[in-house]
């Protein structure tokens, strides 16, 4: 069983998705969804979660734990199983390295994995591959549109400093083969913190909802509340109820 560390903000101090179309509000309210719905799709997809969280003192907030546990113990079913620990390093990269590397060599799990709170339309048979990918690879990658990285598993630690450069899928990979690893990947999927990456979320979203497949279930509420949709022109919206719903 892969330990998956599950790197999250404080859902009002986020980097949120910026777009006309949604308030700064909407943005918030869309990450808390995006946050519940790959939690619970990771424990769906047994997995040991831990939630990464930032140190108090990067926020204007007195008790960032407190703060997600409130949020993901009113949506999860077994909000008990998740585990807490608070965020150690300067930047993002060392944030992700601090934190899995422990686990590597401290505590001495097999592999381990990042995901972004923001990967919404990551599914549990993703999260299946992964564990069978990573017995025969050592690095397991899930590229997101434009380069970046959504998923990241691992099964020997590599050098983090800055390994999230863009683009991101390039940089990991690279460090990777330095360190004479083996790298697989996952299927391309956005990230709704991504502006570029929120009307191709929404397709497919949108889609797979039509087509009775499996959908992140929070975030589609919000999708379909707020009227979001995909025309030739792009992201629209269509107003359904109020703009300031949430």
């Amino acid at each position: 069983m892969t330990t998956v560390v599950v790197l999250a903000d404080v859902p009002d101090e986020a980097a949120l998705v910026t777009s006309e179309l949604l308030s700064a509000s909407e943005a918030a309210t869309l990450y808390r969804a995006t946050l519940a719905d790959v939690c619970e799709m990771l424990q769906h997809g047994e997995a040991d979660v831990l939630v990464n969280y930032p140190s108090p003192d990067w926020t204007d907030v007195d008790n960032p734990e407190d703060v997600l546990r409130e949020l993901l113990g009113n949506e999860l079913a077994a909000p008990e199983a998740l585990r807490y620990e608070v965020q150690v390093g300067e930047t993002h990269a060392a944030r992700v390295g601090n934190a899995l590397t422990h686990l590597l060599e401290t505590e001495g799990e097999q592999t381990v994995a990042v995901v972004e709170p923001t990967a919404a339309l990551l599914r549990r048979d993703h999260v299946g591959t992964v564990a069978m990918k990573l017995r025969t690879s050592d690095v397991v990658l899930g590229p997101s549109p434009g380069g970046g990285l959504y998923f990241a598993g691992f099964g020997e630690p590599i050098d983090f400093t800055d390994v999230f450069a863009p683009p991101a899928v390039e940089t990991v990979t690279a460090r990777a083969i330095d360190a004479g690893l083996s790298v697989e990947y996952l299927p391309v999927l956005p990230r709704l913190d991504r502006p570029a990456d929120l009307a191709t979320a929404v397709s497919l979203i949108r889609a797979r909802r039509a087509a009775g497949r499996i959908v992140p279930p929070r975030t589609t509420a919000l999708i379909e509340r707020w009227g979001l949709s995909v025309d030739g022109d792009g992201l629209s919206r269509t107003p359904v109820e109020s703009s300031d719903s949430s």
